[in-house]
């Protein structure tokens, strides 16, 4: 069964891939995720703050006071908690595009237009074959509008655009309040891949201690629905291409995103839960599903359950909203 698929412009052997996760920062855990099939290797992110809390180090250290910027330093976690630096992480990079034969895909996170930036020239040049911008924060502030949020993001692409040649992604939440307008909007600076969603991590409370606790909880199948519903509605619409992330457990679920007009599926709880040897496993019941089901490749799946094939996606959407409401039917209590 052909299952390849292109991806950021790259030729892959199939679409399946682990998403950014620290499972990259030990190199016999790449090799093995290499070793069980996957399509490309995309980094964990590398943080504007740790790039930022590392130059404020540095500032110290030249300044010789302890004291300089202490109050912007206390913002940040301690660097120990972070598992690469910022030279560690181009080093990475470097160590992984040389241990394997499939495409890099490293990754940024950051929020502001400013000097940490030019770390995707660097990556770039570490080797990476393309680059994941994750450009995550919330915005707090009442007087900032949503399109100043999403003028934000817009700038802060097209700033790493212009830092680098590589294809480049970009991790976009589900909450602007017209993602397909913001993703025109950034298909006009270049964008070559869209990632569809970041999953966030919400703190919750100890009402005995009084504190926000934070805690990793992995992701679920039921969280796919939502990626299902934004990939099938850009599929067709947008030149960029499109990658799954959040909720991917089985091959049915992958075969869901590819239907929906994902190029690319991500994977990490699963791969977390079930280590890397789970991709085998998926690669190979996407394929016997397939070929059980007559397709002649992936190809012929992809895309083929969009809202282009929808006369009206507005109204599909309102009906089945409607049926949706009215299909619960009280069992007892």
């Amino acid at each position: 069964m052909d299952l390849s698929t292109t991806y950021l412009g790259l030729p892959l052997a199939h679409p399946l891939m682990p998403g950014a996760s620290p499972l990259v920062d030990d190199l016999d855990t790449v090799r093995r995720l290499e070793d069980a099939g996957a399509a490309a290797i995309v980094l964990h992110s590398l943080f504007e703050e740790q790039i930022t809390h590392d130059q404020l180090g540095m500032l110290a250290v030249r300044e010789g006071s302890d004291a300089l910027s202490a109050e912007a330093r206390g913002f940040f976690p301690p660097l120990d908690q972070y598992a690469l630096g910022p030279e560690g992480y181009l080093r990475q990079v470097a160590r992984i595009k040389e241990a394997v034969s499939v495409p890099v895909i490293a990754s940024l996170n950051g929020v502001t237009p400013s000097g940490w930036i030019r770390y995707a020239g660097l990556i770039q040049e570490a080797g990476a074959d393309a680059l994941e911008l994750n450009v995550y924060f919330m915005p707090l502030d009442p007087t900032m509008s949503g399109q100043d949020v999403e003028d934000r993001v817009v700038e802060v692409v097209r700033a790493v655009r212009r830092s680098v040649a590589i294809p480049l992604a970009v991790k976009l939440s589900p909450f602007f309040s017209s993602l397909s307008a913001l993703v025109t909007r950034l298909e006009a600076e270049g964008v070559d891949g869209l990632v569809l969603f970041n999953r966030f991590y919400q703190p919750d409370i100890d009402v005995e201690q009084l504190e926000a606790v934070s805690s990793l909880d992995l992701s679920q199948p039921q969280e796919l629905r939502l990626r299902l519903r934004w990939l099938a509605a850009l599929s067709g619409r947008v030149k960029p291409s499109l990658a799954a992330s959040g909720g991917v457990h089985s091959a049915i679920d992958a075969l869901k995103a590819v239907m929906a007009g994902a190029h690319a599926v991500q994977m990490v709880s699963a791969l977390l839960q079930h280590g890397p040897s789970h991709l085998t496993t998926v690669r190979d019941d996407l394929a016997r599903w397939l070929e059980e089901h007559e397709y002649d490749s992936l190809a012929q799946a992809q895309g083929s359950m969009n809202l282009l094939r929808c006369p009206d996606p507005t109204a599909f959407e309102r009906g089945n909203y409607q049926k949706i409401l009215q299909s619960w039917k009280r069992t007892g209590w």
